[in-house]
């Protein structure tokens, strides 16, 4: 199911998502911890299995190829800002530095400063507001002490070494396919974007999940070296 829908099954069943326009915003979060408390399900604004249920019984949905699990909305937030990109020159993107201030990260003020750590401490910080970011999250490498440990999946945060293993350079984005040679990660401040890049698996430190998410069955995604999806499975 989709954002959109979620929100809409929230306002069918009397609890106010704010406006149906497929963000998860604080509304959202906020209509769906009132539900699950009302009942009696875990509390942790998250559309797991059982707060799944309970939401849409057994209603049909139209299937479609592929959709971000419900599980994983930091991914979700990820894939919207695709395209969001540095202002060239003098001048910063204003999107970019709310993140910042929305984070209390007063230091940040020019995009000209890498925001790989940024991005994904926006992504995980607005959908996951119970969950621990590091300190500094600026800092590319220090998500490597993030949640836990897992084998890279579908929206896990991947972290690489830049220049040396054992310097202090990285960079950090979310699991989004792989193939034989390397992973496809959906990360801020590739190409001074947001963006689908390429990095050698080689590279690899740590993959990561949050502490407050939900475990998963571990999607794989295989994709050619293009970029076009192969195929999904489950690890």
């Amino acid at each position: 199911m989709t954002t959109k829908d979620i929100q809409q099954a929230l306002k069918d069943a009397g609890f106010d998502p704010g406006p149906i326009d497929g963000v998860r915003g604080r509304n959202t979060i906020k209509a769906i911890k009132q539900f699950q408390a009302a009942n009696g399900l875990a509390v942790d604004g998250l559309l797991g299995p059982e707060t799944s249920v309970v939401l849409f019984g057994n209603q049909a949905r139209a299937p479609v190829e592929f959709q971000i699990p419900a599980t994983v909305p930091w991914l979700e937030e990820a894939h919207m800002l695709l395209g969001i990109q540095e202002r060239p020159g003098r001048g910063s993107n204003e999107a970019i530095l709310d993140w910042a201030e929305d984070l209390e990260l007063h230091s940040y003020n020019d995009d000209d400063i890498p925001w790989c750590g940024l991005f994904v401490a926006h992504c995980v910080g607005s959908q996951m507001t119970e969950e621990a970011l590091p300190t500094n999250p600026l800092g590319a490498r220090n998500w490597a002490k993030f949640g836990h440990e897992v084998s890279p999946r579908l929206g896990s945060v991947m972290v690489f070494w830049r220049g040396s293993p054992n310097g202090w350079k990285g960079h950090v984005g979310f699991y989004w396919a792989e193939d034989d040679e390397a992973y496809h990660i959906l990360g801020g401040n590739q190409s001074n974007s947001v963006s689908i890049t390429r990095l050698a698996k080689n590279r690899l430190l740590s993959a990561r999940w949050p502490s407050t998410g939900l475990s998963d069955g571990g999607v794989v995604r295989t994709a050619a070296k293009n970029g076009r999806l192969l195929s999904t499975n489950e690890a």
